[in-house]
């Protein structure tokens, strides 16, 4: 079975209606970045943190995955299917797909500020100053925050690295060093980009795909008949 790698992007997630960082709206306009989301934020106003990812939680619970999430998850029927995705959702996974790889982070989980190895998995939408993880430490975000490093990267490059097939959606390429990914694959190897505004990839064999996710997936699967 041929080994197809999905990397995911927020234009994914958004067609679900989940808000993307920067369309929070609301309270959130009179915020910068590094207000919410980095290690200097949560050191200087933990409480803030909290209640911006708290936010973006409660309307985790409130969405469905869409099509496009739906389409990829069917996809196993045919391939051996992996999912890279900058998003920190759990749409994929809802979806049916079994073999997600977050690079940011999951959105659903919180984890140790002692111990980074302990990560627990939330099954409601808040979380609060006082709880505490069983070393008695804050728990935080399970998010990789704006300078913090990609742990996760290695990883993703091995999965890219051995894709007979690569399919690229909802992602403008402009954050890195999940960008990056793209330069990874065995040249040949069939490249298809689903997106409405077109990135460029700089590789050989590319298939643009200039629709929605909901209905590129679908484009995607006719042109993947001839390869499966």
């Amino acid at each position: 079975m041929k080994k197809l790698v999905v990397l995911s992007g927020a234009g994914m997630s958004q067609e679900s209606g989940l808000k993307t960082f920067r369309d929070m709206g609301g309270i959130w306009e009179q915020y910068d970045v590094t207000e919410v989301a980095t290690p200097e934020a949560w050191a200087h106003d933990p409480e803030l943190v909290l209640r911006f990812y708290n936010e973006r939680r409660k309307q985790l619970f409130e969405v469905e995955p869409n099509d496009g999430h739906l389409g990829i998850a069917d996809l196993e029927n045919w391939f051996d299917v992996h999912v890279v995705t900058q998003n920190v959702d759990n749409l994929h996974e809802r979806a049916g797909s079994k073999k997600v790889l977050h690079l940011h982070g999951e959105l659903i989980k919180a984890r140790s500020t002692l111990d980074k190895y302990l990560v627990y998995e939330l099954d409601h939408w808040e979380l609060k100053l006082g709880d505490l993880c069983e070393k008695g430490s804050q728990l935080r975000p399970h998010i990789v925050w704006f300078g913090e490093a990609v742990p996760e990267i290695p990883n993703a490059i091995g999965i890219v690295q051995q894709a007979d097939i690569l399919v690229v959606i909802g992602t403008s390429l402009a954050v890195y060093p999940a960008a990056s990914l793209v330069n990874y694959v065995r040249r040949g190897t069939p490249v298809f980009v689903i997106a409405p505004a077109r990135p460029e990839v700089y590789q050989e064999n590319v298939t643009y795909i200039e629709k929605k996710a909901e209905i590129g997936v679908e484009i995607l699967k006719e042109k993947l008949e001839k390869l499966k």
